[in-house]
């Protein structure tokens, strides 16, 4: 008797298709979360892990259609990129779910709280500037300071996933930094919201679009 003749289709099995199995068979769960959220939470993060500790997740609301969107995330890391790319293509179709790799734009864009820092989106500015084929782009903060910079960062790249999308966060902008108002580079800044509008318009008049 052959080896694969023992354990059959399961031999060719990825990661990817193990996770969506599992995904199927608890998907009343998981599109419930609220009734179970840490347990839920860890359970998704753990199966995730499986393919790449740095895939993370969020869910979006529930549609008309009925569907919840699950969010396929690398967390802002470029190295997971492929990653994603991966478990999406893998993705089933399901009744019950949207699928949507990397975080996508959000509008209106939503007020975050985090370490007890909030921080209302509509009181955010920005800046953008030449940065080689891409732009770099600066976030004002009413109550930015270096003490609490990976705070206000952790805020800002959400706030910047919201507006560009994470996609367009890593391979549209150079650097990124975080300053108060107080700033001498705030003048000329303009509302977050306008981002997406600019960083667009910066792109379209491109030749091609650097990967």
């Amino acid at each position: 008797m052959s080896f694969l003749s023992i354990f059959g289709a399961n031999a060719n099995t990825t990661e990817e298709d193990k996770f969506w199995l599992w995904f199927q068979k608890h998907s009343n769960e998981i599109f419930h979360f609220q009734q179970d959220r840490e347990n839920v939470f860890n359970k998704l993060s753990t199966a995730l892990a499986k393919i790449n500790s740095d895939l993370t997740f969020e869910f979006g609301p529930v549609l008309d259609s009925g569907q919840r969107e699950f969010v396929i995330s690398a967390g802002g890391i470029k190295s997971a990129f492929p990653s994603v790319e991966s478990l999406f293509d893998a993705a089933p179709q399901m009744p019950d779910w949207t699928i949507t790799k990397f975080r996508p734009r959000r509008m209106p864009l939503s007020d975050l709280t985090f370490a007890n820092v909030t921080v209302k989106a509509q009181d955010v500015y920005f800046n953008l500037y030449p940065d080689g084929n891409k732009l770099g782009a600066v976030l004002f903060f009413d109550d930015f300071n270096e003490d609490q910079y990976s705070i206000y960062g952790n805020i800002g790249y959400l706030l910047l996933d919201e507006s560009l999308g994470e996609y367009d966060v890593e391979t549209k902008l150079g650097f990124i930094e975080f300053h108060n108002k107080s700033s001498n580079y705030f003048k000329g800044a303009r509302p977050l919201a306008l981002l997406a509008e600019e960083v667009d318009a910066f792109y379209a008049k491109q030749p091609r679009v650097v990967r």
